[in-house]
């Protein structure tokens, strides 16, 4: 049996009765031999403590950060205590310690090389904790209260335990569970003291006083039905029929309240699994057929009411594969040190509904689709094409949308959260750029644009960074953004924020101040520090800002308000690319095309790769004429290009890309993105797409296809135009696109974004800025080279801002 359980406890409840009355249940003890184990508290521990820790509270179980200092301290101190016990070097024997849970591991994870052993790990990580220790190697095993008892690490000598915990509690307001901190009880304790002193004399160190433990800590955990929900107990209670849940409960080894019991039957009377009875009675309820069902289910009542929900809608298959990964604790593996590329795989699954049910049905299809051509190849010997059937697009989004709603119905009242949406607070502190491709960091040190290169690499795993701007002590690190995909927040975005959740620590190794100042020679320091920045990735340049919100090249190619456009590429309705026909356009776009054919062009001088900018040839012109081109993606010996004087793609072969001069890259690119203001899906497009179905995006372009097409400006955003789109029908009629596609219910009215509506690009003062690129120029050539022997600056995530129902994400970075 178990250390943790109370044999008296258990003893007294099987009581026989005698003449004497009841006599207790023997218990049998199994005495074993194990090593003496030596306990330790932090009273114990003056000689590593050398601060003041803070008071320990019965109602506040954290952990300081004092106090993983005095754990790591205190592993340090081992090799001297082994030195003293035996004067022959001996093995190093491991230590094991217990945390409460996956997030305080990667805390101390970041400083040791050590195994991590949690119920959410991978097998390799297990298995890792288990295997022996390397000679002259000390194994230290981080865990949670998984090793006190599920699994027995080997070889283990010493036991550092926090006296904490997480346990399953069950929310009174919302009926929903959930993990919480709380301190261990002393049978917990002592179960984890027993994994010491197995193989030779152990030693146990509990970081807390010993009046704290004496007083406060409790004897025994809480029982699980007195914190957790009685929604199904109470159900196979009915279905036996043994009398009413009230009565049968009262003879439990640790009887609930009888408010618990109320507030569960009148859950389950609101959610239709039982029926009052003739004489209301608020302790009991007749099973209905929806809970009958629920009762032989062995999953939650929610995943239960998911599967029955799936039955009457059509989709019982995924919602069968919802709730047996819901059931358990982790579907997805992530490896603590690669939470991150786990949390890739999971947006990929996903596939853009940023749900985890839907990801959940994908990655097991995929899976199960894997194992049964593998079975097919084996039994049959014959090849199998592994690609699925034609299904049609807007049938898997329908099937989409009718299982968020069966989850909608399942986990009501609790689906989702709704939240206001502050634009103007998320435009003011990014300064006017696009929230969707951009996240904010504070508090950067003095002359933070020397780091940019420390800053690329820390952003590498979330995706390609386009530009870095500094302005004073923030910095704005954007994405880029494929210009043929739609407006929606970069997965870029999502991983960065992912980060700050996992506070993953990242640090730079910045110079002194001193050193950077000595290089000035002379000139007023404060103004460089404080100097506006941008740093272009692509073009890798770093020059003094000289546009706020980066629009004055757009604002310059838009002479009036009224624009007749030749469209070139649709991305989805409403959003397309193009470029002006007017006589002063066309003659800069054959002015432009004169000049690249008059180059003696040269071959890339290195690899092509994503965002590269060069010259590329336009397969349908019989010419063989080169246009400027941006780089989209690179597959075998072809390139998928984007001409940015046009706004059009085509795939290229990659011997046929030349190297674009200086001095035609520097020129404002001519092609335009727009997007048609004051217009939002319909319910109708929502259900049959992602954003758009398939039918709105044929009418959209069918409306476009072989009319002159005019453009009335509204705003320009982020450098797309907001605009009003108007074709030629009829008898020279002019006749708005996005009134046709309300009437027919493609699209409906919405009302523009706080940016669109107030934003006015502003011209800074465009004087000389020579001077400040030199010294821009004289710092970043001094400090290139250069070893900095001052301590790393951490980045800590203080402040992720989520706005609901808005595709709108702002993150904020701090530096300490």
């Amino acid at each position: 049996m178990s250390a943790s359980i109370n044999c008296k406890e258990f003893a007294d409840y099987f009581a026989l009765p005698d003449k004497n009355g009841l006599n207790p249940a023997c218990v049998i003890k199994v005495e074993g031999k194990p090593f003496a184990i030596e306990e330790y508290y932090l009273d114990d521990l003056k000689h590593i403590v050398k601060f003041k820790l803070p008071t320990q509270i019965i109602e506040e179980p954290v952990i300081v950060r004092e106090m993983f200092e005095v754990a790591l301290s205190l592993i340090q101190s081992f090799d001297e205590l082994e030195m003293e016990k035996n004067s022959v070097p001996s093995e190093r024997g491991s230590v094991l310690v217990f945390l409460p849970g996956e997030g305080v591991i990667t805390v101390i994870l970041h400083q040791w090389q050590v195994y991590p052993l949690h119920s959410g790990g991978t097998l390799e990580e297990q298995n890792n904790a288990l295997l022996a220790t390397v000679p002259c190697y000390r194994k230290i095993v981080l865990c949670t209260n998984i090793a006190e008892s599920s699994v027995t690490v080997p070889d283990v000598k010493y036991v550092i335990d926090f006296c904490l915990t997480r346990t399953l509690v069950c929310d009174e307001e919302t009926n929903y569970q959930s993990l919480r901190r709380c301190w261990a009880s002393k049978s917990n304790c002592n179960q984890r003291k027993g994994r010491a002193g197995r193989v030779s004399k152990g030693y146990c160190y509990r970081l807390v006083y010993k009046n704290f433990w004496t007083d406060s800590i409790p004897e025994q955990p809480v029982p699980e039905i007195l914190r957790c929900p009685l929604g199904t107990t109470v159900l196979k209670i009915k279905k036996l029929d043994m009398g009413g849940p009230k009565a049968l409960l009262a003879t439990a080894l640790s009887p609930p309240s009888v408010g618990d019991i109320e507030r569960t039957v009148l859950h389950l009377k609101e959610v239709a699994l039982t029926n009052c009875v003739e004489t209301e009675d608020p302790h009991d309820g007749e099973l209905t057929f929806l809970g009958k069902v629920l009762a032989q289910l062995p999953v939650d009542l929610h995943l239960g009411k998911l599967i029955v929900l799936g039955h009457a809608f059509g989709c019982l298959e995924e919602c069968i594969i919802i709730a047996a990964a819901l059931s358990l604790r982790n579907f997805f593996t992530s490896p603590l040190q690669q939470q991150v590329d786990g949390y890739r795989n999971k947006l990929f699954f996903a596939d853009n509904s940023k749900s985890d049910c839907i990801a959940i049905v994908n990655a097991f299809k995929v899976a199960r689709l894997f194992h049964n051509l593998k079975e097919r190849v084996s039994a049959f010997n014959m090849h199998v094409n592994p690609a699925p059937s034609a299904v049609d697009q807007e049938c898997l989004y329908k099937q989409r949308f009718i299982l968020q709603v069966v989850m909608a119905g399942a986990f009501y009242p609790n689906y989702f959260t709704f939240g206001k949406c502050n634009e103007e607070s998320a435009a003011r502190d990014l300064a006017g750029r696009d929230p969707r491709t951009t996240v904010m960091l504070r508090n950067i040190p003095p002359y933070g644009y020397l780091y940019h290169k420390q800053l690329q690499s820390l952003f590498r795993q979330c995706g390609q960074i386009k530009s870095i701007a500094y302005d004073g002590s923030k910095a704005f690190v954007e994405f880029s953004r494929n210009p043929m995909e739609g407006f929606k927040i970069l997965p870029a975005v999502y991983l960065s924020i992912k980060m700050s959740q996992l506070k993953i620590p990242l640090s730079l190794n910045a110079y002194h101040r001193n050193d950077i100042e000595k290089q000035l020679q002379g000139v007023t320091a404060v103004s460089v520090e404080s100097l506006r920045v941008n740093v272009d990735c692509q073009k890798q340049s770093v020059e003094p800002m000289e546009v706020s919100f980066g629009a004055l090249q757009q604002l310059k190619m838009i002479p009036s308000h009224l624009l007749a456009i030749s469209i070139t590429e649709i991305i989805e309705v409403g959003h397309f690319w193009g470029y002006r026909t007017d006589e002063k356009n066309r003659t800069v776009l054959q002015a432009l095309t004169a000049e690249i054919n008059y180059q003696n062009l040269m071959d890339l001088p290195v690899s092509p790769h994503p965002d590269m900018v060069c010259l590329a040839p336009f397969p349908r012109l019989e010419d063989g004429g080169y246009f400027r081109a941006r780089i989209l993606c690179v597959c075998g010996d072809f390139a998928e290009v984007f001409f940015v004087d046009y706004g059009n793609r085509s795939q290229v072969p990659l011997k046929k890309l030349k190297k674009i001069p200086s001095s035609l890259q520097e020129l404002p690119f001519q092609a335009l993105e727009f997007k048609i203001c004051k217009m939002r899906p319909s319910a109708k497009s929502l259900m049959c797409g992602e954003q758009w179905c398939n039918s709105a995006n044929q009418r959209f372009a069918s409306l476009l296809k072989g009319s002159a097409i005019l453009v009335k400006v509204y705003s320009v955003v982020h450098s797309v135009l907001h605009v009003d789109v108007f074709c030629f029908e009829g008898y020279q009629q002019l006749v708005n696109i996005r009134d046709v596609l309300i009437e027919e219910c493609y699209a409906e009215l919405a009302e523009e974004s706080y940016e669109s509506q107030v934003l006015k690009e502003e011209e800074m003062s465009v004087s000389s800025r020579k001077e400040e690129k030199h010294l821009l120029e004289r710092l970043l050539n001094c400090f290139s080279e250069h070893k900095s022997n001052v301590p790393t600056h951490k980045v800590t995530w203080v402040m992720v801002l989520v706005c609901h129902f808005v595709t709108l994400l702002l993150t904020v970075l701090e530096w300490r």
